[in-house]
């Protein structure tokens, strides 16, 4: 049986509806969010035109099957847009499904402040391609996103409010979740967009009770969330600013509705999320939360599931002796993560930047062990180091060497 894609439902769906004097969606002006519907289908947000873009994309005929190991993906991706690799900001990171291809959305500083949206893809073996956006947002639907901040609120002076109008997005079943600020009195807002667009987004105000600021708060936005099933609904799992974890059931976003989220984890301060994926690791679904300034936390299904059924936090921290509060994360050493997505089943994909060179990598990490061995030199890598017998790590040791690219150092 044929099953259409989102992309061919939403051109049967614009071709019944549409009138003969349809315009196409207005030129793209930033790209500062991405996430896959499906395959054909990329969603951008584009801060400073207020609006939602669903990209028609080629899928390929099949994954290459090899891990990345793209040591400065900054260069090739300068070179493929005709500009200086110093030219390039960073914004978003996106697998598309089943091709293990990842998709990267940057802004390009031009002269006198001037600056310009770009997606490139790039395969594992370096190939950079540039998406052309002018011929895709042709092709393109797209929501407008009515109540964008004000243009004349700024934060530190120079950051404007409008750049955290979409902060992330995750779509589920024919629907995009978007997470944000609006212009509302309760700023922090969750948009909720059926697919394919047909009008505005259902928008639902938030608040929740942050642990180490002692108060309950409306304006912080949602940095990174995903869906997940927890306590049998299926439920936004999110992370805010320095660093409260919420959950959110999906059934309770409806629009005009003022909710409040119930925090169940209070992860550390001073750090801010930088992406939020879940996957499964064993029969169980695990949530990786990846933060600015600390290692990642690895949550479990049945420790998340707990802490929905539990009541909320409602108290501070014991600040700063006793950091945390509620669920627990394993900590995984992931800090130098920009953003992550999963590449397939067995692997995650990593944007990062290295600290001494400064280059962006583009590199796959083997979910479980969350880590790659050629960061690092320790016991292990010395020439001649023989592993005792039975040595539980000698195995993993030599698929991760082979599997970063130092196929002679797997014997």
């Amino acid at each position: 049986m044929h099953i259409p894609t989102l992309a061919a439902c939403v051109a049967a769906v614009c071709a019944a509806a549409a009138p003969a004097s349809a315009h196409a969606a207005p030129a793209m002006q930033s790209a500062a969010k991405l996430t896959f519907g499906d395959a054909d289908t990329l969603f951008v947000a584009d801060w400073k035109g207020a609006r939602i873009y669903a990209l028609p994309v080629a899928a390929p005929a099949k994954a290459a099957g090899k891990p990345f190991n793209l040591m400065d993906v900054q260069g090739p991706i300068a070179k493929a847009l005709g500009v200086a690799p110093s030219a390039l900001r960073f914004e978003d990171l996106a697998v598309q499904p089943d091709s293990e291809l990842a998709f990267v959305a940057l802004t390009v500083r031009g002269a006198k402040g001037k600056s310009t949206p770009a997606i490139v893809s790039i395969d594992a073996a370096g190939k950079v391609a540039r998406l052309d956006l002018a011929k895709a947002t042709s092709a393109a639907a797209s929501a407008a996103i009515a109540d964008a901040p004000s243009a004349d609120v700024n934060f530190w002076r120079d950051l404007p409010a409008r750049t955290l109008t979409v902060t992330d997005m995750r779509f589920h079943q024919n629907k995009l979740y978007v997470a944000g600020l609006s212009n509302r009195s309760f700023a922090s807002t969750l948009r909720v967009y059926d697919y394919p667009f047909s009008g505005k987004a259902q928008a639902t105000t938030v608040e929740m009770y942050h642990p180490v600021h002692n108060q309950v708060e409306t304006r912080a936005p949602i940095r990174s969330m995903a869906v997940m099933t927890i306590a049998g609904e299926p439920s936004l799992l999110a992370a805010y600013t320095c660093t409260p974890l919420v959950v959110i059931p999906l059934k309770d976003l409806k629009d005009g509705a003022h909710i409040v989220a119930k925090t169940v984890g209070e992860m550390g301060w001073g750090s801010a999320p930088n992406g939020l994926v879940t996957y499964k690791q064993g029969e169980a679904e695990v949530a990786l939360l990846v933060n600015s300034s600390r290692s990642a936390d690895l949550l479990s299904e049945a420790d998340l599931n707990a802490a929905a059924a539990a009541p909320g936090l409602n108290t501070p921290i014991e600040w700063p002796a006793k950091p945390y509060l509620g669920v627990k994360g394993l900590m995984t050493p992931m800090s130098a993560a920009l953003r992550v997505d999963n590449l397939n089943p067995q692997l995650l994909l990593a944007l990062r930047r290295d600290d001494a060179s400064g280059q962006m990598q583009l590199v796959s990490i083997l979910k479980g062990a969350h880590l790659r061995l050629s960061d690092f030199v320790n016991e292990y890598d010395f020439p001649d180091y023989r592993y005792p017998e039975g040595d539980k790590f000698r195995d993993f040791h030599k698929y991760a060497r082979g599997l970063e690219g130092y196929p002679e150092q797997a014997k």
